[in-house]
């Protein structure tokens, strides 16, 4: 499992020619980074006098940080799990009977996981916005960091979507996954930015 190597030997792998982990896993690497920096700013609020009042909703938020970020980490294992089969379709020549079939299944195996990383980004920001509203002051800039690592996830997520959606023949199901994709971009690109502006504009 590659959620079991250190950071060096990942990347490591990552820099190398083996197929996985590619794209998506870092994705989803970079997205548990910012879910885990919008915990950090949870840990770094808990318990202050100051911030009584929203003491609940900041529990609330962590348990979900911790459980997002936990997704986040299994979607690095299940990219390359879904990779493989995809990775052995491309071996197969083109003229072997039921080649098109074995194809379009890892297709929509490939792009699955992805989309999970997508839709699990948007689950990150979600919280990562109340983080940088209500939590310390002091660790505004990690929120805003947070907000950033998940765009960057929910961007190069999109792209692992979108090379496989471009080769499947079952194009209805390839363009609801495009359309989703492209909902989730302009939805959560967009909450992103805000929260970037907003801690930026606070900091300076």
């Amino acid at each position: 499992m590659f959620t079991d190597k250190t950071i060096t030997e990942f990347m490591d792998e990552l820099a190398s020619n083996a197929p996985v982990p590619g794209g998506g896993g870092a994705a989803a690497l970079l997205g548990a980074v910012g879910v885990s920096l919008g915990d950090m700013v949870g840990e770094l609020t808990t318990g202050k006098k100051k911030y009584a009042d929203v003491e609940e909703d900041i529990q609330r938020l962590m348990k979900e940080a911790k459980e997002i970020k936990d997704e986040f980490l299994r979607l690095i294992d299940a990219d390359a799990e879904a990779f493989a089969p995809l990775a052995r379709a491309y071996g197969i020549p083109k003229d072997e009977p039921g080649r098109d079939e074995i194809m379009e299944e890892a297709l929509k195996n490939g792009a699955a996981v992805p989309m999970d990383i997508m839709r699990t980004c948007g689950r990150a920001l979600d919280i990562i916005e109340e983080f940088a509203e209500k939590g310390s002051r002091l660790a505004v800039s990690d929120a805003g960091c947070a907000a950033a690592s998940c765009k960057a996830a929910m961007q190069a997520a999109s792209l692992n979507v979108f090379i496989n959606t471009k080769s499947m023949k079952d194009r209805q199901h390839a363009e609801a996954l495009n359309a989703e994709a492209d909902q989730l971009l302009a939805k959560y690109t967009l909450l992103a930015d805000k929260i970037f502006d907003s801690v930026a504009g606070k900091l300076r």
